[in-house]
């Protein structure tokens, strides 16, 4: 168990890192929106994980029953946080794609660079 633990650590920070990646090197707008998708499911795969406990070796259960005896149970506060976070990321992203969309009709381009230039 203590194996998947880590290997959802290492999920979360290549999700990360390869969002960071794409928002540092790519110009598409589309592409920026994807990135910032990608570190925001990175964020709450690494929240999740924090919230996530093993004891005496045997996983954890969800925090939702009442009078369970038997062992630990999941932390409620990452999975409350995580849960306001995906509203929020999915308003933010529907805006983004929005935004994204009236610029193309716009100006006709998705490059950044190009946008850019139209300033004027």
């Amino acid at each position: 168990m203590e194996r998947m633990i880590a290997f959802q650590y290492l999920t979360a920070i290549i999700m990360v890192t390869l969002g960071i990646y794409a928002l540092l090197y790519k110009r598409n707008l589309i592409k920026l929106i994807l990135a910032l998708d990608l570190i925001d499911s990175g964020i709450h795969l690494l929240l999740i994980s924090e919230g996530y406990r093993l004891e005496n070796g045997l996983p954890s259960t969800a925090p939702i029953y009442t009078g369970y005896e038997g062992g630990a149970m999941v932390a409620p506060i990452p999975q409350a946080l995580v849960l306001t976070s995906i509203v929020i990321g999915v308003c933010v992203l529907s805006l983004a794609v929005a935004l994204t969309v009236n610029a193309y009709r716009h100006y006709g381009t998705l490059d950044l660079t190009k946008l850019r230039r139209l300033r004027g």
